[in-house]
């Protein structure tokens, strides 16, 4: 997998390509890789015909004790079964340019097979397309496992003077974090000795990412931090450990003069989070809480079933059945049948039993039966975790959003296994029981500054490190709380406004934090 790690420069913060990694040519040509290939412009032979020939086949099983599909083949085979699969399933196949794969590498040519199109704000209209090994992909989807060190970064400013915070931390025995003491809102200073807040030398940048995105377990580093609320700096020691994640946290019901208001933090869509959502869900239910904060800042997605499964034990019942959860929407080729599964395209319901990730299957789930629900969301809001927000308006919850702009993703894919890579290519749209799925901007708060989203009721408010999360005086949740108190009142500035309000004077928006996860987690995702 090419790396996902942030890069911290003197001058900027990027992503280092999201896609598969690997040598060969490069997409800028070079000798052909396995001889000629037969290509000709426009003809595409069935993807079935090149699937599972291998330059370098598996042996063993699947997790569920299958053999691999495996055989021995070329990478010019792999490149074709891409060409092809592309072809068939790419929700914007016409827009692909039509390169003979020879010249390329297998993952370099998975790169390229993608719509060149930008959308109005000019961002790529593609910006979801990657690959990462099977087993690595088997891993951290159905145990919620991966190296590092059971923390999630914040970056606040990522040129001298630098600003990096814990965003949050896994509990539990397998958090290095946890071990030391970390909390959110700690601050980095220096890693190893080396100045992360102000340091340019190229040497030290690589070093300093090395240190933050270890590679594997067993990699130890020593931290200058200072915790939340300031106080004096102190040195921890974390070796990287395969930590397990906790996707639902800090479930609690907060009093209030008009009935309990139930909290929970959710963080992703993962296999294990349909257990800790039934338990959270029921806790808040055995509360008897009136209404409920839903914390979905630092959520990328995940897996679509289990957003099916927390809108119905949102919204209960009576709202949503017989109702669309989603409808998928495929490119051209595919307008009534699912082109994966071979089914008859149907509305997605919304769970009312749980599909079997962490639960066993068929068991009916618990309910809030809520008509509104507060959100809050941050940049980091996206795709599965926008689902929720757009399948519950499309059958009138009231959803109101504090925080900032999520993410705009209304699209998804199904993994895609072959020769021990799993390539995630948008496949199709979802739209509501309303039959809207126009939000590629994002959702906004409808007080936000500047370019917004679709406008959704709430608040604009800064990400507040100051607090914990589930702290009732932290910024976002406090924000809700109050609104609901005062029947739609913010009370604050919306984020990049002068808190004085003076006409026409606006202060440098507050940092929205930068918080990068594996890309699969920042998707909505299908299973066959």
């Amino acid at each position: 997998m090419r790396s996902s790690r942030v890069l911290l420069t003197g001058l900027m913060a990027a992503l280092l390509g999201s896609c598969g990694g690997g040598g060969g040519s490069g997409s800028g040509g070079g000798p052909p890789i396995g001889g000629g290939s037969g290509f000709t412009p426009g003809v595409f032979a069935a993807a079935t015909s090149f699937e599972a020939r291998c330059s370098a086949p598996r042996s063993g099983s699947d997790p569920q004790g299958r053999p691999w599909p495996d055989r021995l083949g070329t990478a010019l085979d792999e490149k074709n079964w891409l060409r092809s699969w592309t072809h068939e399933l790419y929700l914007w196949y016409r827009e692909v340019a039509d390169r003979d794969p020879a010249a390329f590498s297998v993952l370099d040519y998975f790169d390229l097979l993608k719509t060149p199109q930008s959308t109005a704000s000019g961002q790529p209209k593609d910006r979801f397309h990657f690959a990462i090994p099977t087993d690595a992909w088997l891993q951290q989807s159905q145990l919620g496992s991966s190296a590092g060190y059971g923390l999630q970064w914040a970056i606040l400013a990522d040129t001298p003077p630098r600003e990096l915070r814990v965003a949050y931390i896994e509990p539990g025995a397998t958090s290095p974090a946890a071990a030391v003491g970390l909390a959110r809102g700690a601050r980095v200073l220096a890693i190893d000795g080396i100045d992360l807040v102000n340091s340019t030398a190229g040497a030290d940048i690589d070093r300093l990412n090395d240190a933050l995105f270890p590679s594997g377990t067993g990699q130890s580093h020593s931290f200058t931090v200072q915790d939340i609320g300031g106080g004096p700096q102190r040195s921890v020691s974390m070796t990287s450990a395969n930590v397990t994640a906790t996707p639902v946290q800090n479930t609690r019901s907060i009093a209030t003069t008009s009935g309990p208001v139930g909290y929970l933090l959710f963080n992703d869509h993962i296999a294990t989070s349909e257990a800790g959502l039934v338990q959270a869900i029921t806790t808040l239910r055995n509360a008897g809480v009136v209404d409920l904060v839903l914390d979905l800042r630092y959520n990328g997605g995940g897996f679509l079933d289990i957003a099916s499964e927390l809108a119905y034990m949102v919204a209960g019942n009576a709202r949503t059945s017989g109702r669309t959860f989603e409808l998928l929407q495929f490119n051209d080729q595919h307008p009534t049948r699912d082109p994966v599964t071979g089914e008859l395209l149907a509305p997605l319901p919304f769970h009312s039993t749980a599909e079997g990730f962490s639960v066993a299957q068929g068991t009916a789930l618990p309910t809030l039966n809520l008509g509104r629900v507060y959100v809050l969301t941050g940049g980091g809001t996206c795709s599965a975790s926008e689902s929720i927000i757009n399948s519950l308006r499309g059958v009138d919850v009231e959803v109101i959003q504090v925080g900032s702009t999520t993410c705009g993703k209304p699209y998804g894919f199904y993994p895609t296994d072959n020769c021990g890579t799993t390539y995630f290519s948008i496949q199709f749209r979802g739209v509501n029981a309303k039959q809207f799925g126009d939000y590629a901007g994002g959702f906004s708060p409808a007080n936000t500054v500047g370019a917004a989203g679709v406008l959704l009721p709430g608040c604009s408010v800064a990400d507040d490190f100051a607090h914990a999360l589930g702290d009732a005086n932290e910024g976002r949740l406090a924000v809700a709380l109050n609104y609901r108190a005062t029947s739609g009142q913010c009370g604050v500035a919306p984020s990049g406004v002068a808190p004085n309000g003076a006409a026409g004077k606006a202060a440098p928006p507050f940092a929205e934090p930068v918080v990068r996860k594996s890309p699969w987690l920042e998707n909505r995702i299908l299973r066959r």
